[in-house]
Parts: C-alpha cells; sequence; structure tokens
C-alpha cells in the first residue's frame, strides 16, 4: 500500500527520551488539571482522586494493548491499522475516525483555554471574552500547525521546552500544596474509594471524565514510523508516559479536595490551578500556573495534530480516505497536505464555536464527547491485541496477564464507561460524540465500494510476525526484528 507519492515519512528520528517526552505532554498534565478537574468534580465531587485512580487500571491495560500491538504492526495510523488486521477493517476505520474526530473536537475545545490563559496572564477580565480567546487561540494553533509541519524533529525540541517548563512548574507546587497550612477540609482516605460516588452510573461518568485527563499518551503509537527501535519504544513510552501522569493527577485533584472549597472549584471551572496556585503562593503562584497551564495546553495541540495528521496520511496511504491525504512533503517529510486540511478544519470550527458559548460551556460538552469516542478506539485497541496474541497467551504468564486479560479487563471496562454514562451526558455531548462517529461511516461505506486494499487485510497474528520490512522514502529496507532487546538512546 504504497502513499500516493512514493514517499514515506522520515524514519529514526526520534529516541527514546524523545517519546516519553511526547507521551507526557500528549496527556497534557497542567491543561487536563486546569480544564477538567471542575467538570470531574461536577460529575463525582470528593470522589475525584478516586475517579483518576481506577480509571488508570483499565487504562494501563490499554496502554499494554498499544506496546504489544506496536511489536508486531509499526503503522502511523496506529488503532486504525491494528484493529482492521484483527477484528474487522469496519472497526479498524471507525477506531482511526474516533480518533480523528475526537481530536478535531479537541482543537477546538484546546484551543480556547490556549487563547484565555494567554490573556489572562496580561488581564485576568480579557480571559473570559470567549470571541478574543478564540483569536488568540487560532494564532497558538497556527504556530503549532507550523511547527508540526516542519517535522517530527522540530515537534520534539519545541515539545521538550514546553513540558520542561510545565512540569517544573507542577512539581514546584505539588511541594507547596503539601506545606500549605490553610485548607478547607482535611485529608480523607474515603476520597481513594468507592463511597462518594453516586452509585454505578455516577462512577461510570466520572471514569470517562477520568479517561479524557489521559487521554494522547498514544501519540506515540502515531510516531512509530519515526522512532528508532519503535517496536520497543513507543509502547515503553505509552506506558512510562501514563504512569507519570497518573501521579501528577493523583497529587493535584487531592490536593484541590484539601485546599479549595466547592464555591472556588465552581467559580473557576475553566481554570482550577490558577485558583490552587493563588491559595497556595498568594499573588506569583496564580501567574505561575496560568504560565504552565498555557505551555500544557500548546503542547498538547501539538501532540494533538500530531496524531489527527499521522492518522490521516495513514488512511490517505491506504485509499480509505482521499489518496491525497497521503502525500508528504519533500524537505520535511511530514504529511503536509493532511496538516493543511485539519488546519483549516479547526479553523472553521473555532469561528463556529463563538456561538456556542462560554469557555467554560464549550469545555464541559466537549470533554464528554471526547471522552466517548476515546472509550470506542482504546476499547477496540484492547480486544485487537487479545486476537492478535490469542496463539501465544498460554506460552507464559506475563503473555497471559500483560498481553491478554489486562487489557480486555481495560477494553471491557472502556465500553462499559460508554454505555453506561450515555444517559448522563448532555444531550450536546451524546450528539456530538455518537454524532461525529457516524459520519465516518459515509467515507468508510464510499472507499469500501471503491476497493480499498485496506478492506482486504493481512491478517496480524503474533506468532506469525517474525520480522517486518519498513522502507522509507524508497530507500534501502529497514529490517526490525519483532522482539528486540530494549532500546539504549535513553
Amino acid at each position: 500500500m504504497s502513499n500516493s507519492s512514493g514517499r514515506g515519512l522520515q524514519a529514526g528520528v526520534l529516541g527514546t527520551f524523545d517519546t516519553v517526552v511526547m507521551a507526557v505532554a500528549g496527556s497534557a498534565p497542567a491543561y487536563s488539571i486546569a480544564a477538567t478537574t471542575a467538570v470531574l468534580v461536577g460529575a463525582v465531587g470528593l470522589a475525584s482522586p478516586a475517579a483518576l485512580l481506577y480509571c488508570a487500571i483499565p487504562m494501563l491495560g490499554i496502554a499494554l494493548a498499544f506496546s504489544y500491538l506496536g511489536r508486531i504492526d509499526v503503522n502511523a495510523g496506529a488503532s486504525y491499522s491494528w484493529v482492521g488486521r484483527t477484528l474487522h477493517p469496519f472497526l479498524g476505520f471507525i477506531s482511526g475516525w474516533a480518533l480523528v474526530i475526537s481530536a478535531t473536537i479537541f482543537m477546538v475545545a484546546g484551543s480556547l483555554p490556549a487563547g484565555s490563559m494567554t490573556l489572562a496572564l496580561f488581564d485576568e477580565g480579557l480571559a473570559d471574552n470567549t470571541a478574543l480567546s478564540t483569536v488568540v487561540g487560532a494564532v497558538w494553533f497556527l504556530v503549532m500547525l507550523s511547527v508540526v509541519l516542519g517535522g517530527a524533529r522540530l515537534t520534539v525540541r519545541a515539545q521538550l521546552i514546553m513540558s520542561g517548563v510545565e512540569l517544573v512548574i507542577l512539581a514546584l507546587f505539588a511541594v507547596l500544596a503539601l506545606f500549605h497550612s490553610g485548607s478547607a477540609r482535611a485529608f480523607d482516605w474515603s476520597w481513594l474509594g468507592f463511597g462518594h460516588f453516586d452509585g454505578m452510573s455516577g462512577f461510570a461518568s466520572g471514569a470517562l471524565v477520568a479517561a479524557f485527563y489521559y487521554w494522547g499518551w498514544d501519540v506515540t503509537s502515531n510516531l512509530s514510523e519515526e522512532t528508532r527501535n519503535s517496536r520497543r519504544t513507543t509502547g515503553l513510552a505509552g506506558l512510562i508516559g501514563v504512569g507519570i501522569v497518573f501521579l501528577l493527577f493523583e497529587v493535584f485533584t487531592i490536593a484541590v479536595n484539601v485546599i479549595l472549597t466547592s464555591r472556588q472549584i465552581e467559580d473557576n471551572g475553566a481554570n482550577v490551578l490558577a485558583a490552587l496556585g493563588e491559595e497556595v503562593w498568594p499573588g506569583p503562584g496564580g501567574k505561575l500556573l496560568i504560565v504552565a497551564v498555557m505551555l500544557s495546553t500548546i503542547a498538547t495541540l501539538e501532540t494533538t495534530l500530531i496524531q489527527v495528521t499521522r492518522s490521516l496520511f495513514a488512511m490517505g496511504r491506504d485509499r480509505t480516505m482521499p489518496s491525497v491525504l497521503g502525500r508528504v512533503h519533500r524537505t520535511w517529510n511530514t504529511p503536509w497536505v493532511a496538516i493543511a486540511v485539519v488546519g483549516a478544519v479547526a479553523l472553521v470550527l473555532f469561528v463556529a464555536s463563538n456561538a456556542l458559548g462560554s469557555v467554560g460551556d464549550i469545555l464541559s460538552d466537549a470533554i464528554s464527547a471526547i471522552g466517548l469516542q476515546i472509550a470506542v478506539y482504546y476499547g477496540l485497541a484492547g480486544l485487537a491485541v487479545v486476537v492478535a496474541y490469542r496463539k501465544m497467551l498460554l506460552k507464559s504468564a506475563a503473555n497471559f496477564l500483560l498481553g491478554g486479560l489486562w487489557p480486555l479487563f481495560g477494553a471491557v471496562f472502556m465500553f462499559w464507561i460508554f454505555f453506561e454514562s450515555l444517559g448522563e451526558l448532555s444531550p450536546a455531548a451524546v450528539v456530538i460524540g455518537i454524532g461525529g462517529l457516524a459520519v465516518g461511516l459515509i467515507p468508510m461505506l464510499w472507499y469500501w465500494r471503491k476497493g480499498s486494499e485496506y478492506y482486504r487485510p493481512a491478517r496480524l497474528d503474533a506468532s506469525r510476525t517474525v520480522e517486518t520490512v519498513y522502507v522509507p522514502d524508497g530507500g534501502p529496507a529497514v529490517r526490525q526484528a519483532a522482539h528486540e532487546g530494549l532500546p539504549t538512546d535513553f
């Protein structure tokens, strides 16, 4: 399945450390805590640390699924390719489409806070101006679009700076919160139990929001064709990324529970972190955390752009979407047509989102809608790994637990929160979530009728995958053994 220009993405650009940085940046710790904590507290109250804890366990199962699948199929489309080659090409397409739609919605939902955070640095009053936030957010979006267009190496360099500063600020405030004397309430171990959830449906709606917190670490899989020793590196980086952001999420949601009152959380819905910063370190604190959130938001816009454009590139290359999307730029080795199309669509949606109301309203519905779509493509990947490794699961305890049971539990959990939370969500969130997936049926059926090779796949079977040949840029074949040792380029 060659792409329309005969060129591939640039192989071997990223190392292990680079991909770990991308995994952490993809989950956007500061942005997730700032923009999503009020939504999570609204859904589950004081049980927000518990929702994140109990969602982390199945999420690790999904990260294991990505790790195991990445060993036997290196593809920029990731779950789009894996699910298509194990379960069914229709499900594979829907898996890829779910990522494309959720990422596109996020670029609107994420650019608004990027704009309002930037404005808040200069004047708190301007941060609530949706129109102005949209303009500034669109500028940031275009800057990140240019960086992504410039190639994977440039993308990672920008990411190192943004995520580095963000993580230093978060670590500083984690320590300050620990020694903060005044508090709204005393720490209670019950926040990590099931007691505070409003029944199973309450737990499901909390878990759906928690899935949004974690989402994004899998950008490493979309970069697999551009990563050295990617069969090991991308999966390992995803697992490390999930571990790092889990610790940050737990520390900060517990700090929010201890330090902020319910009223403060509600009043600062679009940026709970700034309110926490003001409490912990009055004056500079709020501003510093605004900087962290702004950098985190811009950084995750970049990783989301990587995910959506690499997925569309894989679809264009397979001719399950217009083949022009599979074109690669001669100088930068990036899917420039896919990047341009995504940029144009996102900018149109920015303008349309102005009609939807305040930044907080847009965020709440968008996060829930994206949660539904994430549950679909993560869940399908969890099933795919069990099918791909079915003949090897009983060969060792590690294969059975890490390549079978845990990913399967992750998949079941994702599908359960999808169906269980439907009744709890606002009509707008359900329409955006399910409607966005349904639109994908049009290109799927159109290109299936046209006879794309993707719909006649070579089945993915771990027991037969010993090695593969990946040919970048029409150059010599790069052989990558399926079970190489751990990478040494940390």
